[in-house]
């Protein structure tokens, strides 16, 4: 049995920081799975939606069950710390592997995250009532609660700023099993005098093993990860990073390097042309001025090299949400010889910050715009491809200006490509006009013109070398065929992103 010493105030102590880790831990583990899930499959509301919900409802069932454990508590607040240590902890490396091997995602998902749950709804009543014997009712459940909320508060704010950017979610999923971990065997080492000798034995083998464990799968994470990550993409990954915004990765196979953003390819050497020509070119020769330029987006600097082109270029603005994306064309070899060190061109200036509030900010206005965003698979992207997002973006237009913005594929998503024209037309431009290329790592894919004056296409007359485009392939790429044309489209807004509904809704069938 354990010993029924009275708690003293510094074993209250260390459980009250015991229960400070515990709030901290739990929020890391419902935002690492939620952000995994989010890369691996999409659609981020639904995944943090469906993470959030089980991790509520496992930890009620959790909590009811505490009613069961009535002898022993230190003992059972020790075990289920051990337990979550490694559940918790592994739950990324396991969730990257059930993914690389495609089996059963969803289940073991759900799986991971009603374990976790359940365990974590344990821990709270059980520390409670160990401090019943020092605090007064009242007094516990005020301490116990508002740390466990102080903690999760500053986890939510360590996972992006701390976390993310300097371990990664592999690291950082192993971090938080560590955290555990220590709870448990500082738990131990504190309360030891209340365990019996057979359990003090089989905590401490228990603790061993996965601390070893946990700390084997820390020295080699960059490793695992690199490997689990090879199983993911067809070809060999040599570049991979999660930045405080999203995962990069760069692909090769012989003369075929890729860039994946959470997952989803921007580019490929072999026929990226095919989609930054008709991005650049066209837009760039249906104006007269074109020495001031905005770019949103475009942080692969590809789109930039083509607007050097252009003599009469004489500034092109940048702006990339993501400083780790800038950094990685301009830094990476690989990557700045693909855009020929076009983010070291001294009229490019580079600006990392959001691209909607650039420019509610900016005084400036701009002969062109090129919004060469990622597409709008969750609502932060939503948002810059909504009626009031075009609506700012047309008033900072020179007067015979022109914007254009990648707007998915017309063949896999039509009804998202005919929203985003759509909104186009209700933020207020007088004219817009779509037109396709087939780019072979995409399929056909989508662009639309914006211009408050007339756009008229066969006019255009190419003035620079290009790869893919002539007069006449500019002209075919208007022709938007019947089976794609799409009619009582609804418009996107802040308030009602219809976007990412018909986004999510046309790519799932593809997928």
């Amino acid at each position: 049995m354990e010993n029924k010493n009275i708690l003293t105030k510094k074993d209250a102590s260390i459980l009250l920081f015991c229960v400070f880790a515990v709030g901290f831990c739990t929020i890391i583990y419902e935002l690492l799975i939620g952000s995994v899930s989010s890369y691996f499959i999409g659609d981020s509301i639904t995944q943090f939606s469906i993470t959030i919900g089980l991790t509520m409802t496992a930890m009620g069932i959790g909590t009811l069950l505490s009613r069961f454990i009535s002898k022993n508590l230190i003992y059972w607040f020790i075990l289920i710390e051990i337990l979550i240590a490694i559940i918790g902890g592994l739950s990324v490396p396991i969730l990257y592997y059930v993914y690389s091997i495609q089996f059963c995602y969803y289940p073991i998902m759900c799986l991971l995250i009603i374990a976790i749950g359940t365990l974590i709804g344990l821990e709270i009543p059980l520390l409670t009532r160990i401090m019943e014997e020092y605090f007064k009712l009242k007094e516990n459940i005020s301490n116990v609660l508002s740390l466990d909320y102080l903690g999760a508060f500053l986890a939510s704010l360590a996972f992006p700023f701390l976390l993310l950017p300097f371990l990664g979610i592999f690291n950082s999923s192993l971090f938080a099993g560590v955290i555990n971990l220590i709870i448990g065997i500082l738990a131990f080492v504190w309360f030891k005098d209340k365990l019996t000798l057979k359990r003090k034995k089989m905590l401490k083998i228990q603790s061993i093993f996965i601390f070893a464990l946990l700390i084997v799968f820390s020295i080699f994470s960059k490793e695992i990860s690199f490997y689990l990550e090879n199983s993911m993409y067809q070809d060999k990954v040599i570049f991979s990073k999660q930045t405080k915004y999203q995962k990069l990765v760069l692909t090769k196979n012989k003369e075929d390097v890729r860039l994946f953003i959470d997952g989803n390819v921007q580019f490929s050497t072999i026929d990226e042309y095919r989609y930054h020509e008709p991005l650049i070119h066209i837009p760039m020769n249906l104006v007269k001025h074109k020495e001031n330029v905005l770019v949103l987006g475009g942080g692969d600097g590809l789109p930039i090299r083509e607007l050097l082109k252009y003599k009469e270029v004489k500034k092109i603005t940048v702006v990339d949400l993501d400083k780790e994306m800038t950094d990685l064309a301009t830094k990476n070899t690989i990557m700045s010889k693909l855009n020929n060190k076009s983010f070291s061109n001294e009229k490019v200036k580079i600006l990392n910050e959001d691209a909607f509030k650039f420019l509610e900010n900016t005084n400036e206005f701009f002969d062109v715009i090129i919004v060469d965003l990622p597409d709008p698979n969750n609502s932060s992207l939503a948002r810059l491809y909504s009626k009031e997002f075009y609506k700012i973006a047309g008033k900072k237009l020179a007067k015979e200006g022109i914007m254009v913005t990648q707007a998915t594929s017309p063949y896999f998503s039509p009804e998202a490509y005919w929203c985003i024209n759509n909104s186009l037309k209700a933020a207020g431009f007088n004219h817009t006009k779509p037109y396709h290329a087939y780019v072979p790592s995409f399929g056909d894919w989508g662009f639309i013109l914006a211009s408050d004056k007339k756009i008229d296409e066969k006019n255009i007359k190419l003035s620079i070398e290009t790869k893919f485009l002539d007069e006449k392939t500019i002209q075919n790429l208007f022709v938007i065929p019947k089976d794609i044309q799409k009619e009582n489209i609804k418009i996107s807004t802040l308030n009602n992103p219809e976007i990412l509904n018909y986004y999510l809704r046309g790519w799932k069938y593809w997928d």
